[in-house]
């Protein structure tokens, strides 16, 4: 059995009903998500008009909402019956590529992160904070307990699975580097694991079971490539001595399974503990002195919003095109991508894929390489992003799909 939304019929229309639009008349972009996952709480189901104004939202007016509107900062726009019966007509009709995605349960949501202070912010934190979405914090243990099963949403922090701390060489001798290595080697022997690489392979595996019994997993920068290089590893040692203080597997290559992997095949890790970067999955920005942020760019692609509606919702926006940022995992080579995988997002006349959707069991995973959208080279111990400053960012907005894509009205059909 899988599970397929289900496009909303037309509905029986309020005395008037309210659109959020998302085009370039908005006010606040971001904030409007967080209004739909708000109503959502309340019980009021909302229309989300693929491809209609920049993926906008429609709702029932009720005085709550509205007011809520207003606080948010958050523009919109009260119909009357018969104007949001024509909005319906024109997003349903045959001849347009857009469609109506019923959105009816807020999803619960875990950011898989650390407890303690981190030296680094975190593009989805951000986002979920800025937009004023809940959610939940875990880490290792709860994965490790089970506790997966109580989300249906899970957005993978800036980690690295392979348990080489990530590749922070330089930074060896600094107090938060010093402190993250001592947590994680204690949390390691607390599970009962020797080292930490098989600790963090065996979370891995928790969360690829979490994906394919129906969960909906979310991962960006080095959470995307370490993910699946931990999975083709898993009983390897691909750790160099310098992070776990025994050697390679001399034919580490030779045991990597690829078939154990979500998004990524073929590849080779790296083994230099010095070389911040963990495989050629990542195509790799040039020097950054070599590379200018003013022409670095993507696109995302265009897709039948009645016939593919998840790549359409992930790749909802007011824009074409999304100005590009960096991070350890900035983008993937589309040589290692398997050919299961959907490519929502690429930089033009480059081999690199930013943005990716697949299926796995019953849920799915999107992987969206760099670190922050507004913050385009970010440097440890930088000050967070201020969203309230980049409330129309087509990077976050991204981020943001992601988040409302598991409430979408569901149906169970036979494969």
């Amino acid at each position: 059995m899988v599970a397929v939304l289900v496009m909303a019929a037309p509905k029986a229309l309020t005395a008037q009903d309210l659109l959020v639009p998302m085009d370039n008349s908005q006010t606040d972009h971001l904030k409007a998500y967080g209004l739909v996952y708000w109503s959502l709480e309340r019980s009021v189901e909302v229309d989300w008009l693929l491809n209609y104004r920049g993926g906008s939202f429609l709702m029932p007016r009720t005085g709550e909402v509205e007011s809520e509107l207003r606080v948010r900062g958050i523009s919109y726009e009260a119909l009357s019956a018969s104007a949001a019966a024509q909005v319906m007509a024109e997003v349903q009709s045959e001849d347009a590529n857009t469609s109506v995605v019923r959105l009816e349960k807020p999803p619960e949501i875990a950011v898989y992160a650390p407890d303690q202070t981190l030296p680094w912010d975190d593009a989805v934190l951000l986002a979920l904070t800025y937009a004023e979405v809940p959610y939940e914090m875990i880490y290792d243990e709860e994965v490790l307990a089970g506790d997966l099963g109580r989300y249906d949403w899970l957005h993978l922090h800036h980690e690295d699975f392979t348990g080489q701390f990530g590749k922070f060489f330089n930074y060896r001798s600094t107090a938060w580097y010093i402190e993250q290595q001592r947590e994680a080697e204690l949390a390691a022997r607390r599970a009962g694991f020797r080292k930490v690489p098989d600790m963090k392979a065996a979370v891995a595996q928790e969360i690829k079971a979490y994906v394919g019994e129906g969960g909906f997993l979310f991962a960006m920068c080095s959470g995307t490539d370490t993910f699946d290089i931990a999975l083709a590893a898993s009983g390897t040692d691909i750790v160099p001595s310098e992070y776990d203080n025994d050697p390679i597997d001399p034919d580490a290559l030779g045991q990597l399974d690829f078939s154990r992997t979500l998004a990524f095949e073929n590849f080779r890790p790296i083994f230099n503990a010095r070389e911040y970067e963990h495989s050629d999955i990542d195509s790799g920005p040039p020097p950054p002195q070599l590379r200018n942020p003013a022409v670095d760019y993507f696109t995302l692609f265009e897709f039948s919003a009645k016939y593919d509606p998840v790549p359409t919702m992930l790749t909802q926006n007011h824009v074409a095109t999304v100005k590009g940022f960096i991070g350890q995992t900035t983008n993937f080579r589309k040589s290692v991508i398997k050919p299961n995988v959907v490519i929502l997002a690429e930089a033009p006349g480059r081999d690199e894929v930013r943005y990716l959707n697949g299926t796995f069991g019953q849920g799915t995973f999107t992987f969206y390489g760099g670190h922050d959208p507004e913050d385009y080279q970010h440097f440890v111990g930088e000050e967070p992003t201020d969203l309230s400053l980049h409330k129309h960012s087509p990077g976050y907005r991204l981020i943001l799909n992601n988040i409302l894509f598991p409430a979408a009205k569901k149906k169970k059909q036979k494969t």
